[in-house]
């Protein structure tokens, strides 16, 4: 965990050093975790929160201030996990390659579920908003370093500006992962991967690399 993720989550109240007691964190962990889900942020209260887990209010602020800090608890180490995943152009098929990268991210924030949480959370949490934005400038950056391997190697368009090039494949992918939603086929992201290396590369490269996968 980072140090401003550190500040994000805050000194919990107690950390349980016997089993029992970590079973009871771990309770209202996965409680709040179900709840922010199904209910939204704003409409899951702390005391929800011990009630599905089975304890009395005063549990839950025993091992955590607030909702608030629960959830960050659920976030912390797991914000890159957030965002979209950087493609290796050069690998081989870019389309195939890219179309799996989405579908695994797509069932990767299906699993953690959070992520539909976040719209909510974002425009009154401003430290957290800066935490996610770092994060995006950091996988922005790796976006753009693949971008500039396919460039040097003469892949892409000659035209292209990356660094804007590279924010678009972004914007695109968590725009297309929302729109796919949680009944997510192959081919959708198949559809959403062709869209984006057509912005990155010109037909020649892509029929080259489809006539290289088949062989």
């Amino acid at each position: 965990m980072t140090e401003r993720e550190d500040l994000l989550v805050g000194e919990f109240p107690i950390l349980p050093k016997q089993e029992r007691a970590q079973q009871k964190r771990n309770a209202l962990l996965a409680s709040g975790r179900i709840l922010f889900i199904e209910k939204g942020y704003e409409q899951t209260t702390a005391k929800e929160i011990a009630a599905h887990a089975g304890v009395a209010t005063g549990t839950f602020y025993r091992y955590f201030s607030d909702k608030r800090q629960l959830l960050m608890s659920l976030l912390e180490d797991k914000i890159d996990e957030l965002l979209p995943p950087e493609p290796n152009w050069t690998a081989g098929n870019p389309e195939l390659l890219l179309a799996s990268l989405l579908e695994a991210h797509m069932k990767r924030l299906n699993g953690m579920g959070l992520h539909r949480v976040l719209p909510e959370l974002l425009h009154k949490d401003s430290e957290l908003a800066e935490v996610l934005g770092e994060a995006r400038k950091k996988i922005h950056l790796r976006i753009l370093t693949g971008l500039k391997r396919a460039y040097d190697s003469g892949l892409t368009w000659r035209d292209l500006d990356l660094d804007k090039v590279a924010w678009s494949i972004m914007v695109l992918a968590e725009s297309g992962n929302t729109k796919i939603g949680q009944h997510c086929k192959k081919e959708d992201f198949m559809e959403l991967a062709k869209v984006i290396c057509r912005i990155v590369f010109p037909p020649d490269v892509l029929k080259k690399f489809l006539i290289e996968n088949e062989e």
